[in-house]
């Protein structure tokens, strides 16, 4: 089983998963947490390009090609042998990132998009996916200027496009999209969380 965690940046996903994962392991569940882009070798490669090279001047296009690749090389070498030894794999974004990102953000059409997430992941999907959302300006402010990638420095207006983006698909697709309010505190977050994840997995 799969749980993604997307949202803007600054929403928290990494906290969280940070705070949910030795929990369910006190529970006896396998846990593995992985971070997309990046998880493999040539995936934090490929995410060193994408987030900390600030002079590419990377179209939106080749972006997605190269979350993607990164994706591709990461469910069927972490992702996938995870889940057929048992493991409940928590991920930090998904390929839901690069429809918000990508697709709402920089105007690459979401029907490329679905074929490139076809051939990266084929039916390796999350099986739920918590959309952290906050507004933008909040999420932004909540990182330290010293520890800005390339896209958290991109326009307030991509940031909002973004953000509807993720409204969006979170509204066309509510059985697999779990909404939460992440401009409230950590652990009012995390108790949303854990009561859905707990009632998804039946524990008490």
């Amino acid at each position: 089983m799969i749980y993604a965690f997307e949202g803007p940046e600054g929403s928290g996903k990494g906290t969280q998963i940070k705070l949910l994962e030795p929990l369910l392991r006190k529970k006896g569940i396998k846990v593995m947490s992985i971070i997309e882009p990046g998880g493999t070798p040539a995936g934090q490669a490929i995410r060193n390009v994408l987030l900390h090279v600030n002079d590419l001047d990377l179209l939106g296009i080749t972006e997605a090609f190269l979350f993607s690749a990164s994706r591709a090389q990461q469910v069927r070498t972490v992702t996938r042998p995870a889940l057929a030894q048992g493991y409940l794999v928590l991920s930090d974004r998904s390929f839901e990132a690069t429809k918000a990102y990508q697709g709402y953000g920089r105007g690459v059409a979401l029907s490329v998009i679905m074929q490139l997430t076809s051939i990266a992941v084929e039916d390796t999907k999350p099986d739920l996916t918590f959309l952290l959302d906050v507004d933008p300006k909040i999420g932004l402010a909540r990182k330290p200027s010293n520890d800005k990638n390339r896209l958290d420095k991109e326009s307030i207006k991509f940031h909002r496009r973004v953000r509807r983006g993720y409204l969006e698909l979170a509204s066309a697709d509510p059985e697999h999209w779990k909404k939460i309010d992440a401009s409230k505190t950590i652990q009012e977050v995390h108790e949303q969380i854990v009561k859905i994840i707990f009632a998804e997995l039946r524990i008490t």
